[in-house]
């Protein structure tokens, strides 16, 4: 079994995941593993952090780079 709260496309389920949910294989939930508080406090402090960075003519730590394909 799995639990999954990331998509390859969201916020539309693939059909075999739903398939694998109806059969309890899998346990599906919205996108909110981090909806907590320490986890909040944490990316906001993050969010200053990276700013500051940024401001300071410096790379963010955390920034997101493009994929490449």
């Amino acid at each position: 079994g799995a639990g999954l709260d990331v998509y390859e496309h969201e916020p539309a389920l693939n059909s075999k995941l739903l398939k694998l949910a109806a059969k309890n294989k899998v346990v599906l939930w919205p996108h909110m593993g981090s909806a907590t508080l320490e986890g909040r406090i944490d990316m906001g402090e993050k969010v200053i952090i990276n700013i500051r960075a940024f401001v300071d003519g410096h790379r963010p730590p955390d920034r997101v780079l493009p994929l490449r394909t």
